[in-house]
């Protein structure tokens, strides 16, 4: 048996523009499940006030800790942040748009939580559509791409690692923290994961997921996917991380064949007609991929 698993839990949820209290109650209820001390740790990324003032009351609950910061540091800051601050030897990071997929969600992870050093319950989407159609391309990529069963993902370990709704020793989330100089939005975890996997730290993924709640509409998705991409690039050059990704290995693919010149060409020419057609009531996700090689053969050609 690992050590932590009688041990406390944090829960650590960062937010930011959004009301948690749905999420906060219903973690609250089920924290008889976990065989040791429970604290949930909220801490404010610069949300506007009005999110503040929705939140701040949930400080008086039993067992919660809530704090502001004075301005927005971003994704992987902020969650390095939280995970100094936690008290316990297990650290449980949800993003602040999650919602528990039932009443057992904490007991899951207590049953597994002596078997890795790090537990991925993965995510899961409604299975309707929305009816708002500029949340279309979200949702049918989180649903086609995102929601993998536990089998699918443990096949290949740290390339299906997520930092939503992940179960980790605090000792290896601190030996190994995010990396805050990149920007913006994505591949954190893709760097966390590359070196999970240089240091043997053993990973399992269970069928746990929560639900995503806080679907975007398809410019802002655009715009940081496009955020994601750049940090991609940016990893691989300079750690030689990601090669697991399907998407840098056709860029690679292309570049050794003498192709990534013409290709992103183009791609450059069609790329106008991509977004209309993923802005549209019929996102591709082919349209969405071909974008995205577009980018990223950008980023590496300079």
């Amino acid at each position: 048996m690992l050590p932590g698993t009688e041990a406390g839990l944090s829960v650590l949820i960062p937010v930011y523009q959004r009301e948690v209290s749905e999420l906060v109650t219903a973690l609250l209820a089920q924290l008889p499940d976990w065989p040791g001390p429970v604290e949930i740790l909220l801490f404010d990324d610069g949300s506007a006030k009005e999110f503040r003032s929705l939140n701040r009351s949930l400080a008086s609950l039993p067992g919660v800790r809530y704090h502001e910061l004075p301005h927005n540091v971003g994704r992987a800051s902020i969650r390095n942040q939280l995970a100094n601050a936690a008290q316990h030897q297990w650290l449980l990071l949800l993003d602040n748009d999650s919602q528990l997929p039932d009443t057992h969600f904490l007991a899951r992870y207590a049953a597994a939580c002596n078997q890795a050093h790090l537990l991925i319950g993965g995510t899961s989407y409604e299975a309707v559509p929305p009816a708002d159609p500029s949340l279309l391309l979200r949702w049918r990529y989180g649903h086609e791409r995102e929601a993998r069963p536990a089998a699918v993902r443990q096949a290949a370990p740290y390339a299906q690692l997520t930092i939503n709704n992940a179960l980790v020793r605090a000792d290896v989330f601190r030996r190994f923290p995010l990396d805050e100089s990149l920007q913006g939005y994505g591949h954190e975890d893709t760097k966390f994961g590359a070196e999970l996997a240089a240091a043997g730290i053993p990973i399992l993924h269970l069928d746990n997921p929560v639900m995503h709640d806080g679907l975007e509409p398809a410019l802002a998705f655009l715009a940081k996917s496009e955020q994601a991409v750049r940090n991609l690039a940016r990893v691989y050059r300079e750690s030689g991380v990601g090669t697991d990704s399907r998407l840098l290995q056709t860029a690679l693919r292309l570049r050794r064949m003498g192709a990534a010149r013409v290709a992103r060409r183009a791609l450059g020419a069609a790329a106008p007609a991509l977004k209309r057609q993923l802005l549209s009531q019929h996102p591709n996700l082919l349209a969405f991929d071909l974008l995205k090689l577009y980018w990223l053969l950008s980023e590496l050609a300079n």
